[in-house]
């Protein structure tokens, strides 16, 4: 038996923590301070908003519940109230109002399915052909960037020129040169005004069209066209398998925004017509002008704008839900 003679380890005292020792560092909590200067720089473009869009947006919601026209603008704060009488008025199947609100209506939908369908082609064939190096590519995107860049007042303006005459330009192109028709039709009369204003407004906004469907090819890698190429496949296969794929999320805000654009168009067939267009080409705005200034109802055309806009923001809301992927637009 071993007997240990060593005296025990005397126990190690805990050392005490030194007062000096400095703390674990923790991020500071900053306080919230907001410069008057912020307040100060955001207030232009606040009041220019509450001034273009925010007051007017008012004014035209409360327009559509009173009676609004050449007797009562003199004293038009003082306009008596009529509730939804002039909704009821322009929806009444049997009102003749309501029948060129209907009729305006259904030739917006064509008009705007039509001019999108033609600008989206042309700005898609315009893109796939200018992805590609050659020498004049440059060129070619300047050129085709005119339209848009263009003022529209002005091209409209060349257009209803080219238009307005029976041996204008647009006959002599049709009737001399090509010989597509016999007789030299008025474009800006009868059903030929429709396709007229298709024509000017697909013009000025394919440009846009093939703006944006260029830089969303830009972002396509090459690599995969080589391998889809080695692999065998044809070109109209790599436009529809890969190209289409790749620039859906572009598509899906180009397409939303050229229709509303489209659908609201005012500015063409008021250029082309003046304040009173054709019946086989008036759109649904410029029949709501009609019905405010130049028939002095403003009560009347207050109540289609407001339907207008809550058919837009419907169509919009729906379109979104379905096309974009699903939890972008819960955010």
């Amino acid at each position: 038996m071993t007997v240990n003679l060593l005296p025990p380890a005397p126990a190690e005292e805990a050392t005490p923590p030194d007062r000096h020792q400095a703390a674990p560092l923790r991020p500071a909590k900053r306080k919230a301070h907001r410069s008057p200067l912020a307040y100060f720089l955001v207030a232009p473009a606040a009041l220019a908003e509450l001034l273009v869009h925010i007051v007017p947006m008012v004014l035209g919601v409360w327009i559509a519940f009173i009676t609004l026209n050449q007797l009562s603008i003199a004293n038009w704060v003082n306009a008596p109230f009529v509730g939804l009488q002039n909704f009821v008025t322009a929806l009444d199947p049997s009102s003749p109002i309501a029948a060129q609100l209907y009729g305006a209506l259904g030739r917006t939908l064509l008009f705007t399915v039509i001019v999108v369908a033609i600008a989206w082609s042309m700005g898609m064939l315009g893109a796939v052909l200018l992805t590609s190096s050659f020498k004049g590519r440059g060129v070619l995107r300047t050129l085709f960037l005119v339209p848009y860049a263009l003022p529209s007042y002005v091209g409209t303006i060349a257009w209803a020129f080219m238009f307005n005459q029976r041996d204008g330009a647009i006959n002599r192109f049709l009737v001399d040169d090509l010989g597509i028709l016999q007789d030299r039709p008025f474009w800006l009369l009868g059903g030929n005004s429709f396709w007229a204003i298709v024509i000017v407004t697909a013009w000025q906004f394919w440009p846009f069209a093939f703006l944006m469907l260029l830089a969303a090819l830009q972002n396509i890698p090459g690599d995969v066209y080589e391998a889809a190429s080695l692999d065998g496949a044809s070109l109209w296969k790599q436009f529809t398998q890969i190209t289409l794929p790749m620039v859906k999320p572009a598509n899906a805000v180009l397409l939303l925004i050229m229709s509303l654009w489209i659908f609201n168009q005012f500015n063409v067939p008021y250029v082309l017509f003046g304040p009173a267009s054709p019946e086989q080409a008036t759109l649904i705005s410029p029949l709501i002008y009609q019905q405010s200034f130049n028939n002095w109802n403003f009560g009347l055309g207050g109540a289609m704008s407001v339907m207008l806009l809550v058919v837009l923001l419907i169509a919009s809301a729906f379109y979104i839900r379905m096309v974009l992927p699903k939890g972008q637009h819960d955010d």
